[in-house]
């Protein structure tokens, strides 16, 4: 401060919260008080920069301790692949509040490709570019319903290759748009069996084979992507900390379910698997019952163009080699009306704005508290977000023909079965 007879009166916290008074006297009024002013300010920002106690809070991370020394801020990155994975798990709150648990969720939607197909699709390129089955200007070629193919358009596109998709012409336009945005040649194909060679697999892989220097990313049977998820199982397993009990996720191609339960087993053998699978999936009898098997393939039932579930991206009715190395505790089973009214109570409650898949894994999330008991921490995956989803699972309309518009309200879980 300047007082009125041209003294500088300076005062600065030091490291220790001592206070340091200076005093300046000035001859006659040599300076005006508005340059003694601007001295003052100087002075002050001299000495807490010297301070040696703001030099270690300024270097030191905002959740490192002082003390320990470095930083946690992650280097340089190089380009898009340093993007992705390594992403945060987060508390949801009303959740938690609700069963009595800690229910954490790991925040896969956002990967630069707003999805958890992001780690599959960097590492099945990146393991086909070090063994020589792909080098830059190739393609990739896959059968996805599509967060997989907008992952492998990307990382494909940062290696200098191209990509080829095929995928079934009921789901949602805005993916197909998407991949075609993202420079992919894509092909709509009807639903069929697997076992039929107009499959959007097995379309993708003739294609593959048809030419050099081309891939199946074959993301089902491909152990990349189990691989893939050993690294999210470990990142899981730090964020919390190893304090946790449990951990829920649906499955498609079964490389998350596969890599994280293997990881978590291995590291906490106690921890608690549960797959959660939706409508005209076979995985729910098949973990307990032993025989694959869902009521929507019973002999009359079975529809030429079959509408299973509103959820995409899980459940199947086969065993894949991913889904095969997965170390599964125990199943729930999930309705799409539970996934639609559990995606609108996230929004509702904590403005989160999720995938189908993403909603039935914390409708797991939910079942997997109750059957435990409070007290307890279960982690899940938010696999992708909402705007993926706008023309069905997001579609009042849409919900509305199917008869599966939401009806809950406020912060309670009885919706969930």
């Amino acid at each position: 401060m300047v007082s009125p007879g041209g003294t500088l009166l300076l005062a600065a916290a030091g490291g220790s919260s001592l206070v340091l008074l200076y005093r300046v006297v000035f001859i006659g009024s040599r300076f005006p008080p508005s340059v003694l002013g601007g001295l003052a300010d100087l002075l002050t920002w001299l000495w807490e920069s010297a301070s040696p106690d703001t030099q270690q809070r300024r270097h030191a991370s905002p959740c490192r301790p002082l003390g320990t020394g470095g930083s946690s801020l992650p280097p340089l990155g190089q380009g898009l692949v340093h993007l992705i994975g390594n992403t945060p798990v987060i508390r949801i709150k009303s959740l938690s509040e609700q069963t009595g648990c800690e229910i954490l969720a790991k925040a896969e939607l956002l990967n630069p490709g707003g999805s958890v197909k992001d780690r599959v699709a960097l590492e099945i390129v990146q393991e086909a570019l070090a063994e020589g089955r792909l080098a830059p200007g190739g393609l990739v070629t896959e059968g996805t319903v599509g967060s997989t193919g907008v992952s492998l358009a990307m990382c494909a596109a940062a290696y200098g290759c191209r990509v080829f998709i095929a995928m079934p012409d009921d789901a949602a336009i805005e993916k197909a748009q998407m991949l075609q945005a993202l420079g992919a040649e894509v092909q709509r194909c009807r639903p069929v069996s697997i076992t039929h060679p107009d499959h959007f697999v097995n379309v993708a892989r003739r294609r593959a084979e048809e030419q050099p220097n081309a891939v199946f990313a074959d993301q089902f049977e491909n152990a990349a992507n189990y691989r893939a998820h050993l690294k999210t199982g470990r990142e899981i397993w730090e964020q919390t900390g190893g304090r946790i009990d449990a951990f829920v996720s649906g499955a498609g191609t079964g490389g998350t379910i596969a890599g994280v339960s293997c990881c978590l087993k291995q590291l906490r053998p106690e921890v608690q698997v549960y797959l959660v699978d939706p409508p005209g999936s076979g995985l729910y009898n098949k973990v307990t019952r032993g025989v694959m098997y869902a009521a929507e393939e019973a002999e009359g039932k079975r529809l030429r163009h079959p509408f299973d579930t509103i959820t995409e991206g899980i459940g199947i009715n086969r065993i894949t080699s991913n889904f095969a190395r997965a170390q599964i505790d125990e199943a729930f089973k999930g309705t799409d009306q539970e996934a639609v009214e559990m995606a609108h109570y996230l929004l509702r409650n904590e403005g989160l704005f999720v995938g189908s898949s993403a909603a039935m894994n914390c409708v797991g999330a939910v079942k997997a508290a109750r059957r435990l008991g409070p007290g307890h921490t279960i982690v899940t995956v938010l696999c992708d977000g909402g705007h993926r989803h706008l023309s069905k699972f997001h579609s009042p309309l849409y919900l509305q023909q199917h008869g599966l518009s939401p009806a809950a309200s406020g912060a309670g879980l009885e919706f969930v079965g």
